[in-house]
């Protein structure tokens, strides 16, 4: 098939052009380098270095796409809390770009990578997709209103899509270094050169991570199953959850305790029901082999 992943040089865009180029599909990457690396993008896919945001310039990328893959984003959530106007331009306006570009070019299926954060504080755990959204900062409030986009396009354009809702992604490729660095691969940075590991708060707040090799997998097998398609939302997460803690004593290094952050949820814990359900899938990696497999 003739696929497109927007965000393809990125941490997860990467992986799944590796596994879909594996498989033998016909691969467009539309990158624009941001926060994506050159040297993760897979020589079997063909690479656009354009930025969402410019509709002109993606336009003509879709022409002969039969699926997309919209991973492009402006990830985390203190840059955007930091500069909100920059991140809702990367979050929103570039999805909506994605959208009218694929509608009019006549594509299959758009498969969005949407956040869990959009559950904010929600006080019922594990997360239900029917819970209600509960946005803490711009990055939140910007993934779940691409969440609406795609189910509002299915509705007035019967645009087949889907909102595959990530958390807490981990694995190999993940940023180490700067803003958008996540937990895990903060602590790995700080024990490479033997620096204590820096535990915001307690460290009693508790995340779902999931594999990025997992991540993979929902994203192939959501553009294949017909029954997803309807933009729905489906919870992409281990089932389980582990506090900050527990992944310092994983990683086995020194720590010290730093200031809380604002606009953070306190616990998450994804119900994964219906991801078994509609999509057959469910995880396979466990968080202690995950990060075995980010220091190989």
């Amino acid at each position: 098939m003739n696929l497109l992943v927007t965000g393809g040089a990125g941490f997860i865009g990467s992986h799944l052009v590796d596994e879909l180029v594996k498989q033998g599909h016909k691969i467009k990457i539309i990158d624009n380098l941001s926060t994506g690396r050159k040297e993760y993008l897979n020589p079997g896919a063909e690479f656009f270095e354009l930025d969402i945001r410019d509709f002109e310039k993606i336009r003509p990328v879709f022409d002969g796409v039969e699926m997309v893959f919209h991973l492009a984003a402006q990830p985390r959530i203190q840059p955007s809390i930091a500069n909100p106007r920059e991140s809702n331009g990367n979050n929103i306006d570039g999805t909506l770009n994605v959208l009218v570009a694929a509608r009019d070019a006549g594509v299959k299926k758009v498969i969005y990578s949407a956040s869990s954060s959009a559950y904010g504080l929600s006080p019922k755990l594990p997360l239900t997709e029917d819970a209600p959204a509960d946005c803490l900062n711009p990055y939140s409030l910007q993934k779940y209103v691409g969440e609406l986009y795609m189910k509002l396009f299915y509705r007035l354009y019967k645009l087949n899509t889907v909102c595959l809702r990530y958390f807490n992604v981990y694995g190999p490729r993940q940023p180490l270094e700067g803003a958008y660095a996540t937990v895990i691969g903060i602590f790995l940075r700080q024990k490479a050169k033997g620096e204590p590991l820096t535990i915001v708060g307690d460290g009693e707040q508790t995340r779902d991570f999931t594999y990025v090799g997992d991540i993979v997998r929902a994203n192939i097998l959501a553009s294949e199953n017909p029954k997803a398609g309807g933009g729905e939302v489906i919870n992409i997460g281990s089932g389980k959850n582990y506090s900050i803690n527990q992944i310092a004593s994983f990683i086995d290094n020194p720590t010290v305790n730093i200031p809380p952050r604002d606009g953070e949820a306190r616990d998450t814990l994804a119900d994964i029901g219906k991801a078994k359900e509609l999509l057959g899938w469910e995880p396979r990696v466990h968080i202690e082999e995950g990060i075995k497999n980010c220091r190989a």
